[in-house]
């Protein structure tokens, strides 16, 4: 599957991609507990989407990096699409 295909509500996606650029990272606490995010832009021959970046995710990425996700999905945010690799996706240098 390439950058171009992906839609908004889709599910189980995977993907592989080059991370083209980090976003800033932001703190949040929430239910008590510390929180970091993170919204990269990464790019494939078909376009680019934001890709948002959760805690330890951040830190397992870079500018340039090749990323593979596997099991992630798609939303809608702020009138653009997101993907997200969410709690049962993951995410890998490859």
């Amino acid at each position: 599957m390439n950058i171009s295909e992906l839609e908004v509500n889709q599910k189980n996606v995977e993907i592989a991609a080059e991370v083209a650029e980090l976003g800033e990272v932001r703190e949040f606490e929430k239910f008590g507990r510390q929180g970091r995010v993170c919204t990269a832009t990464i790019k494939d021959d078909s376009g680019e989407v934001k890709l948002t970046l959760w805690d330890e995710q951040i830190d397992k990425v870079k500018e340039g990096d090749k990323i593979e996700i596997k099991n992630g999905y798609v939303k809608e945010w702020q009138g653009e699409k997101q993907l997200s690799v969410g709690r049962f996706g993951s995410l890998e240098v490859i």
